[in-house]
């Protein structure tokens, strides 16, 4: 037996007429909904209390699904767009569909920081499933341009139907049942063709930590009649929100950087498969209308794709979506506001496999219905429907254009590796002789993108910098990942527009902060391939020390073996003073002279609670929990420098108490970004307070406060002044980025606040007359959206101990500009008289921030401040500023602000 779509219904034809589409759809939902609300729930009168049911309201006129499949609604129990559906109850239909169907399956393909199953349903016909791993191979050998060239005659389109990466924008998983119910139950004709010619592959929900939060928020709080006021506390979540994913990351930015699991598990399906269309479906503001590709010409392309992915490809599909929204009257607009730049995206990423990666944006009820300032009442079903009727049209559109998505795929790479021949780099070498933690972190980053990697066969120097052969690799730019080579490498400056969604840059080597150069001409050197991060060599095999335990500060790990030990009570000593010892360790064989920089780490086993064979036990474990090399040494008396009893060695003292401000007006992003900080890389316990039980925290028992960017009006002048006594009584106030400006108007630095006012004015900006249309792209040209700047940091500094050298690049996306401090030793990092590296700056904004400062340190009492007018967390992935924010953490408490000669 089979269901069928009723042909009845035309929201355009009703009385209310096409101009009041949103309204009558609003209504209409409500109407379809009344027979499971109580018997007192108003609907409107003007409503057609049957006009519609469920499966009538969502799918086209002329659809049909077989009985023994179970619709949405069967299965759940309710309505789609009556009730937000947990992704546990997203996941058990699709695996109900994979039981009861042999046009699906379910797979696991990874797993959420909240320990939620990331799932996709494959489905296509019984036929593919029967070969789908040798589709699965055949697809992968006809896109590599060293095989030979396949016809996409017969050969299936790979289609990945993502859904939900902002867990508070919810139509799009509900839009993934229905779609899923839709190829697995669907009856008509074109249904099985589709099955047949493509292979659909479902991920409900890309983003289940964000999605539980919202869904119960917005179940919570849902009235019955629903209540479309947009003061109601459904429409409102509290801080964070369900948007973001454990640590308050936006997923959508991750694909890229890759931080969460998520997204590395999702990147390398993606690997395995090279979809050639992959959608990505969000929800924008309640008073907008729809978007679909394309972007905005020219300006929103990434320069690095082949020009007919937008000019030709996209506006294929276009077409597709178009049609499907006129049918629904529903309003919609292209070509504005969104961009394709940035590979992080998930609609951009899939573009560097050669394939076409689509966003979608649909206004959001944030709820079950809302009041919308422009277009009447908005339901969470209306957005439901035309979300499943552009992921409906994309299936047609990926069938109909197979032949043509397959070919491009295969001339993408084929393109790519032809203009890497020509390209003027040949390839970058990097790697550190210091930092081996930095090295396998940017070495994993490569091989999940799936890029060529070779150890470098001999040492050598490439521009201005050396490279020593063991601790340096070469990726060449002739390769398939070509492009993502660049985006990963590549500096930029030039850019076809000056206003950006997001960021201007994404140089990835900057940001992890590795030494890396071009290699500018002739032959790559090239050892053997790497395929897989290599172990630290002797790891947890540290020899037993008869003076002291080393560690070097100059390794990314170091602070999670420091508190590794602090956490189990070890006594440990820093290095304030370099010096050069003779130790074992470090997978060296035998006593070797060593240099240990700055912020290095002593355990001298005099001074322990435990025994000499419990001591070496704990370092063993730090060494191996951490992967930060330790050395033995068994004399305190140095070859140069300091000795290890030295007055420069000073104490560490027990392991530090981190308080941290979060909550309403608070960036939950910069929040989140320490609190993944200290969690994922150095073990090290934050307490998060919000913002309204400030007033309850005894800061007397926190050593460090830290203050990221946010609105801090809240508190009253008594807390301020309780945070001005903490940092008098010998804490640590660590502000970032737009808390700067509050804890110097506060007066908690005063010799910043004394080099602001003695600071020339900026001249002011003279315009000449303007057409009113392009006021928006000047002022948002004069923006620094995000970009890298060169900055010079002092060493000797203790936020500078363990940087190799001065020369630094920091991330900067605000127009706070800070001159240096009054006093000439508090400034450890500023910027450079020539800043700029990546990314789009104005002159104007250039010349404002050269030489100016990048993080600043003051204090009164016996405390410090620590301004960090740079985030040196961005996004999880700024490895090469991270031991700033730690610096300040473990080091803070000894910066003192000496005397101006």
């Amino acid at each position: 037996m089979l269901r069928r779509a009723s042909t009845s219904f035309d929201p355009r034809s009703s009385r209310l007429g096409a101009a009041h589409f949103v309204l009558f759809t609003a209504l209409a939902a409500l109407a379809w909904s009344a027979a499971s609300l109580p018997a007192h729930a108003q609907v409107p009168a003007d409503g057609p209390a049957n006009a519609v049911q469920p499966l009538e309201y969502f799918f086209p006129e002329g659809e049909s699904f077989g009985e023994a499949i179970p619709s949405p609604e069967e299965f759940l129990g309710y309505e789609i767009g009556t009730h937000h559906t947990r992704h546990d109850r997203i996941v058990a239909y699709l695996e109900e569909l994979a039981r009861r169907s042999d046009r699906a399956t379910y797979q696991v393909i990874g797993r959420s920081i909240e320990h939620r199953d990331l799932g996709v349903l494959t489905v296509t016909s019984p036929e593919n499933h029967g070969r789908l791993e040798d589709i699965r191979s055949q697809h992968l050998a006809a896109s590599d341009p060293n095989e030979d060239p396949v016809s996409p005659e017969g050969r299936p389109a790979i289609v990945h139907l993502g859904f939900g990466v902002h867990g508070n924008e919810t139509s799009s998983s509900e839009v993934a049942m229905l779609t899923a119910y839709w190829l697995v139950a669907g009856q008509t004709g074109e249904v099985q063709s589709i099955l047949e010619q493509g292979v659909f592959h479902i991920e409900p929900v890309l983003n289940p930590d964000g999605r539980d939060r919202h869904t119960n928020w917005a179940n919570m709080h849902k009235s019955e009649p629903f209540v479309a006021d947009p003061l109601d506390r459904e429409h409102n979540e509290v801080w964070p929100g369900g948007r973001t994913n454990h640590y308050w990351f936006d997923l959508n930015r991750d694909w890229l950087p890759l931080q969460d699991p998520s997204s590395r598990a999702r990147i390398d399906f993606h690997h395995s498969w090279r979809p050639n269309v992959v959608t990505d479906y969000h929800e924008m503001g309640t008073s907008s209308t729809y978007f679909f590709e394309p972007t905005k010409p020219e300006g929103s392309w990434n320069p690095l794709l082949p020009e007919e992915l937008y000019t030709d490809v996209t506006l294929r599909f276009a077409d597709y979506w178009a049609a499907a929204l006129d049918e629904l009257g529903s309003l919609y607009f292209t070509k504005e506001v969104f961009d394709n730049t940035y590979p992080g995206y998930g609609s951009t990423y899939p573009n560097f496999l050669g394939g076409l990666g689509l966003v979608f944006e649909q206004a959001s009820a944030r709820g079950h219905i809302q009041e919308s300032s422009h277009h009447g009442v908005l339901t969470f079903a209306y957005a439901i429907r035309n979300q499943l009727r552009t992921s409906m049209a994309t299936v047609r559109a990926s069938v109909e254009e197979r032949e043509r998505m397959l070919e491009y795929q295969r001339d993408f790479f084929t393109t790519g590796l032809e203009e890497a021949a020509d390209f003027s780099i040949r390839g970058w070498v990097f790697g550190s002789s210091i930092d081996h933690s930095l090295n396998r972190e940017f070495l994993d980053l490569l091989l999940r993108h799936r890029l060529e990697v070779y150890e470098l066969p001999s040492s050598g120097e490439f521009g201005d910098v050396s490279f020593e052969s063991g601790s340096a690799w070469v990726v060449p730019v002739e390769q398939p990942g070509y492009r993502l080579v660049r985006s990963i490498f590549e500096r930029t400056d030039t850019y076809a527009d000056s206003v950006f969604y997001d960021a201007s840059t994404w140089t990835m080597s900057l940001a992890y902060g590795i030494p890396h150069a071009e290699i500018a001409s002739g032959s790559v050197p090239r050892g053997a391939q790497v395929t897989e991060v290599p172990e630290p060599a002797g790891r947890g095999e540290v020899s037993e020390a008869r003076y002291a335990y080393l560690l070097d500060w100059s390794d990314y790990y170091a602070p999670r073996a420091l508190q590794y030990l602090l956490a189990r009570g070890v006594r440990v000593e820093a290095a304030f003073q370099p010096f050069t010892t003779r130790a074992l360790g470090g997978g060296q064989t035998g006593e070797v002279e060593r240099t240990f920089a700055r912020g290095s780490i002593s355990i001298p086993l005099q001074t322990q609670n435990v025994d000499a064979g419990e001591l070496h036990q704990l370092v063993r474990e730090a060494e191996a929990h951490s992967g930060a090399p330790f050395h033995a040494t068994h004399t305190g008396y140095s070859v140069s420098g300091i000795d290890l009893g030295s007055r420069s060695m000073q104490p560490i003292g027990a392991m530090p108490r981190v308080l941290m401000v979060v909550g309403a007006g608070i960036s939950q992003y910069e929040a989140g970004q320490v609190w993944q900080l200290l969690d994922s890389r150095v073990d090290l316990p934050l307490t998060k307070v919000d913002r309204d039980h400030l007033a309850r925290a005894d800061l007397a028992r926190y050593d460090v406060l830290v203050l990221v960017t946010g609105n801090y009006g809240f508190m009253d002048e008594e807390q301020e002044e309780e945070i001005e006594r903490f940092v008098r009584r010998g804490g640590t106030l660590i502000a970032v980025r737009g808390a700067v400006p509050w804890a110097v108007d506060r007066e908690l630095a005063p010799r910043v606040a004394e080099a602001l006012e003695s600071a020339e004015e900026a001249e002011p900006v003279e315009l000449d007359r303007t057409d009113y249309q392009d006021a928006q792209d000047l002022a948002g040209a004069q923006r620094i959206g995000g970009s890298i700047y060169r900055a010079d940091v002092d060493t000797t500094h203790p936020l500078g101990f363990g940087f190799p050298n001065r020369e630094l690049a920091v991330w900067r996306d605000h127009e706070f500009v800070f001159p240096a401090s009054a006093n000439p030793f508090s400034t450890p990092v500023q910027l450079t008289e020539d800043p700029h590296l990546s990314g789009y700056i104005s002159s104007r904004n250039l010349d404002r921030i050269r030489s100016s400062a990048s993080v600043l340190t003051d204090g009164i009492g016996s405390g410090t401040v620590v301004l960090l007018l740079d985030n040196p967390n961005f996004r999880g992935y700024w490895y090469g500023t991270n031991r700033l924010f730690l610096n300040a953490i473990y080091f803070g408490s000894h910066i003192s602000v000496p005397s101006t000669p």
